[in-house]
């Protein structure tokens, strides 16, 4: 698309330099020169960029194919300018505001348009322009679309919905937690689930370098794989250190799952850089197997707690912003990346890509399969719910708490 629009404006700007010499039969001679050089679609980019007609700019390339010129009486049937058919806004001067109406009918004053729920190809607006009495062709209704200032645009995701009251008072919280704990040496964390995968021949997103005309084949239905399964990719960022630690699951997505990946972090990357460390901070969303209502999630973290001697403190964002979570764009985005076309074809693939994500600024990763079971409906009665030590902030305590270790 950006090589096609690049590719309009170079012959628009040189079209309009040479507009003044032109005559209709050079216009047209111009207009198929420029389609021939550019090859298959050359003649619908080449419409688009002068406004010569598809049939003029054939025409044309039928005269450049025979290469002879006029005969004599005829090179002086050449139209004088202004000759030819009116242009449809001359003739039908309604003809804008009717189309408008039909592209955007709520914002036009006329939500009972009967294009209102209809796939509003140009061939369709054209038939209903022409039911209302405007006699126009569907590649004149696309000109006439860009003279409007319309364009093809895809959906933009934009709208996070109805935000919490103190949305960005827990954001200031979060940060001032954090800043705290970072300036007294202590680990600041972030956690979150990746989008689950399914593992074998499937399609991913992306392109990826390959001899021309040979791509990767994959399956035509992504349909699971009962052997494969799927993968639950669960992440912790390190914020301080700009390293990630990503374990690989088979089982089901639970909290379990994820603080023990907390656990693999913590013994192997944690303690070591973090010796003398009086607190861990969590950063996490709202939901998921790690969200602020799980029950499992804290009474989890409150035996991780018991193994590491020091108080968990955690943060939850608020509703609606889980894109936000640092882990997101910092780790998870490198992933997807540098995995993106290639075929997640099984486990052991998937940690490697993983582990081999990396930039010259980004993120050092480190991955491994967890095939551990991780069974899913697990309920916590509420005498184990009252045995955590957990302290509620008086901020939001829903959102902001502590898991302080049992003594001994």
């Amino acid at each position: 698309m950006l090589i096609e629009n690049n590719n309009i404006q170079q012959i628009r700007a040189r079209f309009e330099k040479l507009a003044w010499a032109f005559d209709e039969r050079m216009r047209r001679l111009f207009a198929a020169a420029e389609a021939a050089v550019l090859g298959h679609g050359g003649v619908t980019i080449v419409a688009k960029a002068t406004g010569v007609s598809r049939r003029a700019i054939h025409a044309g390339l039928e005269e450049l194919a025979a290469q002879k010129m006029p005969v004599e009486n005829q090179s002086k049937r050449i139209r004088k300018a202004g000759g030819g058919r009116k242009h449809i806004i001359e003739t039908a001067s309604g003809v804008k505001a009717a189309l408008e109406k039909l592209v955007d009918p709520t914002t036009r004053g006329d939500p009972e348009s009967p294009l209102r729920w209809t796939c509003k190809s140009l061939r369709t607006l054209a038939d209903e322009l022409g039911a209302n009495g405007y006699s126009v062709s569907y590649p004149k209704v696309g000109d006439l679309l860009r003279e409007l200032g319309y364009s093809l645009q895809a959906n933009r995701k934009m709208l996070e919905g109805t935000g919490h009251p103190d949305r960005n008072a827990q954001f200031e919280f979060i940060s001032d937690q954090c800043k705290q704990r970072i300036t007294a040496g202590n680990p600041v964390i972030s956690v979150d689930t990746k989008k689950k995968e399914l593992v074998g021949a499937y399609k991913n997103n992306g392109t990826d370098w390959r001899p021309e005309g040979e791509p990767e084949q994959v399956k035509v239905h992504d349909f699971i794989d009962k052997e494969l399964g799927r993968a639950n990719p669960y992440g912790v960022y390190d914020v301080v250190s700009n390293t990630g630690w990503v374990c690989v699951g088979t089982d089901h997505d639970t909290a379990s799952f994820a603080v023990e990946t907390i656990r693999r972090w913590w013994n192997t990357m944690g303690w070591p850089r973090y010796p003398t460390a009086t607190e861990l901070m969590i950063t996490a969303d709202g939901g998921g197997s790690n969200g602020s209502r799980v029950r499992l999630w804290k009474l989890e973290l409150q035996r991780l707690a018991d193994e590491i001697k020091i108080p968990i403190h955690v943060s939850h964002l608020p509703p609606g912003t889980s894109k936000w979570n640092k882990i997101e764009h910092r780790l998870f985005s490198y992933i997807s990346m540098n995995w993106r076309g290639q075929p997640l074809i099984s486990h052991e693939v998937i940690v490697n890509l993983i582990a081999g994500t990396t930039t010259r600024k980004g993120p050092r990763v480190h991955a491994e399969l967890d095939d551990s079971s991780y069974p899913s409906g697990i309920k916590v009665s509420d005498a184990k719910f009252e045995s955590i030590r957990l302290t509620r902030n008086e901020f939001h305590g829903e959102w902001n708490y502590r898991i302080d270790p049992n003594p001994g």
